[in-house]
């Protein structure tokens, strides 16, 4: 029989969740309190570490999008996280700059620091480049990338609503988790204006290096926005069926090659 803290050590390495650490009398080790130390203070600071939004601004110029800066209704992080509700309405000066360039885009881009601003330094950047392709060869029109302060994901309908966009798409640091301070989430909403609820949005979560990757969710958002976009709505009545094309594709790689007739 296999050595029992073996099959421990092999089950840990597979996953990020706090499993087989062991014990030391009646409490855990000292490394494992000091490791959930250590990831408690990172989730910890990823709440209130401030958005670098100069440099994010910089790095999707450098791939040749527009971009515009905004603030929500709260003044600060402080009252950002006590207040919920001004997190999702636009500064009122901010939404007149924004309805002066209104296009009637096809979709809408907002950078919103969330929960965890070092959610958007990591991630923002390399998921545009990887989406960047989709939407050429779609032909869709996109506004101006709005970079939005003490946002939270229903700063979108607004802000997509006073560019008159037929779609948003938040990009938004995720609350931390003690194993992902620096997870990024991907809300789509069809026909943005305030009002919408959460029920009418399509999440893609987990967007970072050791979760999903910036290129599978870039199809991912392609997948759901042609569809939005085709059918006129998002959210629990637009079902993600990608990965049914991604596990096609896969068995059909998998099979072996036919000889010629």
């Amino acid at each position: 029989m296999s050595d029992p803290a073996e099959i421990w050590r092999r089950l840990a390495g597979l996953t990020p969740a706090r499993i087989g650490l062991g014990r030391a009398g009646s409490g855990l080790p000292t490394r494992e309190v000091l490791r959930f130390g250590l990831d408690h203070a990172q989730a910890r600071d990823a709440v209130h570490a401030p958005l670098d939004a100069e440099t994010v601004a910089h790095g999707i110029e450098d791939l040749g999008f527009a971009t515009r800066a905004v603030s929500s209704r709260a003044p600060d992080r402080a009252t950002y996280l006590r207040r919920p509700d001004l997190g999702r309405r636009l500064a009122p000066e901010d939404r007149t700059a924004l309805q002066a360039e209104a296009a009637q885009a096809d979709l809408a881009l907002v950078v919103a620091d969330g929960l965890s601003a070092r959610a958007v330094h990591e991630n923002v950047v390399p998921f545009l480049a990887a989406f960047k392709p989709h939407a050429e060869k779609a032909g869709w029109t996109v506004a101006p990338i709005v970079l939005a302060r003490q946002a939270r994901v229903a700063l979108g309908d607004e802000i997509g609503g006073a560019l008159a966009a037929r779609a948003v798409a938040v990009l938004i640091g995720e609350r931390p988790g003690l194993s992902s301070p620096d997870s990024l989430g991907i809300y789509l909403t069809f026909g943005p204006r305030l009002g919408r609820s959460d029920a009418e949005r399509n999440c893609i979560s987990n967007v970072r290096s050791a979760g999903l990757t910036h290129d599978l969710a870039a199809f991912k958002l392609d997948w759901l926005l042609t569809r939005a976009l085709k059918l006129g709505l998002t959210g629990v009545a637009l079902k993600d069926e990608s990965d049914q094309i991604l596990i096609g594709a896969a068995q059909a790689a998998a099979l072996p090659s036919q000889p010629d007739a």
